[in-house]
């Protein structure tokens, strides 16, 4: 059994305590949230932090889901099983974060994992991350010089890879609340319940006057990181909504992804999947913003 390299620990006592450990140790610390990923690829020495800081004592900090004028604002150490039990969420972008964290793992790494880990663990194959593109969140980065607010697609800059500098870390998720008519979904192809994506599709939609006002649509493990279809976005925005659209935005997800072949799949398969589930994705969260009501959709796996 292999076990992680000798390593450093402390536990926070505030953000600002949090920043002025990562300066003095010059970068070279790990934040240690809810630890589902990062002390995995410790034990296999893929991560070698020299010192590890636990910011679980910052949960009074860090945890909560509260509206702020137009925003919604979810704090970075939020657990999943906060999100998924959230009547805020719920009310303000009903099924979507349900639908995901559904299906995200289990109940183990639900209770424990949080959406700022999530986000700076930057896998391609993972559920929330769409969630947040889609809804066209931003992440509240502070470090020694401040706070900045970064977009999601220049959030992540490859797979594990993000913007988060080692002297910085994320402290909140921010969302417009949006304008008129909302509706939201979470697609997911997975080889068994609780696994990473084969392909994922989130997508939103805000309609104002029978059209759409404002749109969403994000993949997930078709590329190097989560990808926003920017360019089927822009095609629906002022459009009517209807099955023609979404059958188009389809195709484009299925021309923009970067899909590779691997063990869950060949990458023409991911792309024919990426056009299935973008379509399915917009047309239950068309049919959420008409007011009709839809059962969470339940995962699906190849084999079965």
């Amino acid at each position: 059994m292999q076990t992680p390299a000798p390593v450093e620990y402390s536990r926070a006592t505030s953000v600002d305590d949090v920043i002025e450990k990562l300066v003095s140790l010059d970068g070279k610390a790990r934040i240690l949230a809810g630890g589902h990923s990062l002390i995995p690829m410790m034990k296999l020495r893929l991560a070698n932090p020299g010192h590890l800081i636990d910011i679980n004592p910052l949960e009074s900090e860090l945890s909560y889901v509260r509206e702020e004028g137009d925003e919604i604002r979810i704090g970075a150490m939020t657990r999943h099983k906060d999100l998924l039990d959230s009547e805020l969420l719920q009310r303000v972008f009903p099924n979507i974060f349900e639908e995901a964290e559904w299906v995200l793992a289990d109940p183990v790494v639900r209770n424990r994992g949080t959406i700022g880990g999530s986000l700076c663990q930057a896998d391609p194959a993972e559920d929330l991350s769409g969630v947040i593109t889609a809804l066209h969140g931003k992440a509240v980065v502070k470090g020694p010089d401040g706070e900045r607010v970064v977009d999601m697609h220049e959030f992540h800059l490859g797979p594990y890879m993000t913007v988060v500098q080692g002297t910085e870390m994320v402290t909140e998720v921010r969302f417009e609340k949006g304008p008129g008519q909302h509706g939201s979904a979470h697609e997911k192809v997975e080889r068994r319940a609780g696994d990473f994506a084969i392909v994922a599709a989130s997508a939103a939609l805000w309609l104002e006057g029978g059209s759409i006002a404002r749109v969403g649509l994000a993949c997930s493990a078709v590329g190097p990181t989560t990808i926003q279809m920017t360019r089927a976005e822009e095609m629906m925005v002022g459009k009517e909504p209807s099955d023609e659209l979404f059958a188009e935005a389809g195709k484009i997800s299925t021309e923009d992804c970067e899909p590779g072949s691997d063990g869950r799949g060949p990458a023409d398969y991911k792309r024919a999947v990426a056009g299935v589930l973008s379509k399915r994705a917009l047309i239950r969260a068309w049919t959420r913003a008409r007011g009709e009501t839809l059962p969470r959709h339940s995962h699906w796996h190849p084999q079965a």
